[in-house]
């Protein structure tokens, strides 16, 4: 399952880090609709707004069906047809469906006939371990590239900082029964864990690796629903850390929630490449978010020597260099 995420990125980077190919060859950065309404966190649980991918044609009737937008949406899927007056009245979760279940359901049935397939954005979400009656949380992700992340410019063609995590969801819009403003909100798709994060959780997000599959399950008008659940399965392409209890509390919002820990006593912490990067990333380049309004680095949770440029180490140092980034707002407690 997936019931909670982190999502640093300021809005302007979310979109550079979107890059993609529209169906005529051209270099696209999707545009943001509603991006006041997102907040970067550390810590993201339901009920909170996040990133998610959509085709243009589902705002707007007459574009191109492979123009994407970014949007943010609440987590947790209120379908069109619920007819309470508030949203939370929600008796069921809908954070997750699962893709064994999700065509037997109303729910999410009813949007996926009509298309409305949507990608979660993040940069990797959290799982708990049961062992000994103790739960562990890991952070898992994408593998990150072995080279230096660099700070994207808003000419350049390709995205060089962390690559964000792609999950395939789906959306819904729930206008009130009274009038007022429509709510967007989404679910995300689970499937059976992967081989190597089974021995963490017996369920994970339905995963799209590459923008081929982002492409296929966005495009609604090329790609029939058929053919689209076909590419809901688990992925391996995937890293993971364990990282500190703080994160069981969703208002904890700090760096602290991404680092690597050690298990076990006195242990040394044994730290993979795309680990390294994102503990770098973590460490180095965190955002100011407008005027330096990141939650600050503790070192007290940090219990290994500084790691080489490799992967866990990037996170920590990209978002340092997130500072000025205008259009990064601050984190807020979920």
């Amino acid at each position: 399952m997936c019931g909670r995420t982190a999502c640093a990125l300021g809005a302007d980077r979310i979109r550079r880090a979107c890059v993609y190919r529209d169906n005529c060859g051209r270099i696209r950065q999707p545009e943001w609709r509603d991006a006041d309404k997102y907040s970067p966190s550390y810590n993201k649980s339901p009920q909170s707004n996040s990133p998610v991918l959509v085709s243009r044609r589902h705002f707007e009737k007459d574009a191109d069906s492979s123009e994407r937008v970014i949007a943010a949406m609440r987590w947790g899927l209120v379908p069109a047809w619920f007819r309470e007056d508030d949203p939370s009245k929600m008796q069921y979760k809908t954070s997750n469906c699962r893709s064994d279940t999700m065509m037997e359901k109303l729910s999410y049935k009813g949007p996926l006939i009509k298309g409305k397939r949507c990608v979660v954005l993040a940069d990797g979400f959290y799982e708990w371990q049961q062992h000994n009656g103790k739960k562990q949380p890991y952070f898992i992700y994408f593998p990150q590239p072995k080279q230096e992340m660099a700070d994207g410019k808003d000419d350049d063609d390709e995205w060089k900082g962390w690559r964000l995590l792609t999950m395939a969801g789906i959306f819904d819009c729930w206008e009130p029964p009274d009038g007022g403003d429509a709510l967007y909100t989404y679910t995300i798709i689970t499937v059976d864990a992967s081989k190597g994060l089974s021995a963490i959780h017996n369920r994970m997000p339905a995963i799209l690796d590459g923008d081929e599959a982002i492409r296929k399950w966005l495009d609604f008008t090329e790609v029939s629903t058929q053919e689209a659940l076909r590419l809901i399965h688990s992925a391996e392409n995937i890293a993971f850390h364990p990282v500190s209890t703080i994160v069981n509390n969703s208002r904890n919002n700090t760096p602290e929630c991404l680092v690597p820990i050690g298990l076990g006593p006195k242990t040394e912490t044994k730290v993979s490449s795309s680990s390294k990067m994102m503990l770098d990333w973590v460490k180095n380049k965190s955002p100011k978010k407008e005027e330096d309004d990141l939650p600050k680095w503790s070192s007290q949770f940090i219990q290994i020597a500084a790691p080489k440029r490799t992967s866990a180490g990037l996170m920590y140092q990209w978002l340092k260099k997130e500072e000025g980034d205008p259009c990064a707002k601050k984190p807020k407690t979920q």
